[in-house]
């Protein structure tokens, strides 16, 4: 039995210029972090006495001979990529928070259940190889419109400006800062779920369908993640600049197309401002899932009233990314 644990992430600035669309020409950058919700993959080699020859355990449970049959369609893709119909097997997923909710979960599953066929197998796989396999794999095997930001965070883990460069490598840098100034920046961080799920492919591909027409958004994206950096590493400097520079951020992810935002997350997120919240965001591709605030700690109680049919999600950041925390292999071929 294996078992992989893989982090959730949240990303501040730069979202958009991590598509190879984008980056492939003009380069891109991002300021994320991973968070300590998780994606867990068990994973061994089902003994044959059953009926069927694999087993995959999600929100469905599905018995199956050939993997061609699967219909997860990334576990399909994964374990077809991986040659993996020579011994059953059988794979369970379980998650902290919801799938289709803005924090990357697609891709920290793909990395999760990479890393754990890898350790089945009995092979050892870089944090540099791990993430360019799932990257590899959404964008040219499952055929998502998904970016190159996720799959580096669950990866690696950490609080992380990550570049993107025309040839297709990239660079991962850790942000550094002091332990008071990091304190102080997730203390004014509130994490909402809005009830709302959404296919994050499909508005991503109308963002892409639409960057020629929002270079110039697209270049402040990108410049936003400097002038965040600067913010945060100059210790004198209010953090609430960070969150006003979240709200701009919003605005120009708003503006790549209409998908991004509904009237409602736009109501909620004006409640949160009227209340005390000086910027925010929806996570990931937009039009649904978890919505970020930046909030005053002692304005944080207002918020959450305003806001009490929403799910309010306490988090920290978080280091270690994808993990392989049970290690029992058994049969190693």
């Amino acid at each position: 039995m294996i078992i992989t644990r893989t982090p959730f992430r949240i990303s501040f600035f730069g979202g958009g210029t991590d598509y190879p669309a984008w980056y492939q020409e003009h380069g891109g950058v991002v300021l994320a972090t991973s968070i300590d919700k998780y994606c867990y993959i068990s994973c061994r080699y089902l003994p044959p006495f059953f009926e069927h020859k694999h087993r995959i355990v999600y929100s469905l449970i599905e018995n199956v001979q050939c993997i061609k049959d699967i219909k997860h369609p990334a576990v399909r893709e994964i374990l077809g990529w991986a040659g993996c119909d020579d011994r059953g097997l059988e794979i369970h997923h379980d998650g902290d928070l919801p799938a289709r909710s803005g924090l990357g979960s697609s891709s920290s599953f793909t990395v999760g259940l990479i890393h754990a066929l890898a350790a089945l197998r009995g092979k050892y796989i870089s944090k540099e190889e791990l993430a360019a396999q799932a990257i590899h794999l959404e964008q040219q095997v499952i055929k998502e419109n998904v970016g190159s930001q996720d799959q580096i965070s669950a990866t690696f883990g950490g609080f992380n400006r990550i570049d993107f460069k025309t040839n297709n490598t990239f660079q991962v840098s850790p942000i550094i800062l002091t332990k008071d100034r990091l304190h102080e920046f997730q203390s004014h961080l509130m994490l909402c779920f809005t009830g709302f799920s959404r296919i994050a492919s499909e508005i991503a591909k109308s963002k892409i369908d639409n960057f020629k027409n929002r270079e110039i958004e697209m270049h402040r994206l990108r410049e936003m993640v400097d002038e965040a950096i600067t913010i945060l590493q100059a210790a004198r400097t209010p953090i609430e600049d960070v969150g006003r520079l979240l709200h701009e951020g919003w605005l120009c992810k708003r503006a790549l197309s209409d998908k991004v935002s509904t009237p409602e997350i736009d109501h909620l997120y004006e409640e949160a401002v009227r209340v005390g919240a000086v910027g925010g965001k929806i996570l990931g591709a937009g039009g649904g899932g978890f919505l970020l605030l930046f909030v005053k700690p002692e304005l944080q109680p207002k918020v959450q009233e305003r806001l009490k049919h929403l799910i309010h999600v306490p988090f920290r950041f978080e280091n270690s990314g994808s993990r392989v925390v049970l290690y029992q292999p058994t049969g190693l071929s």
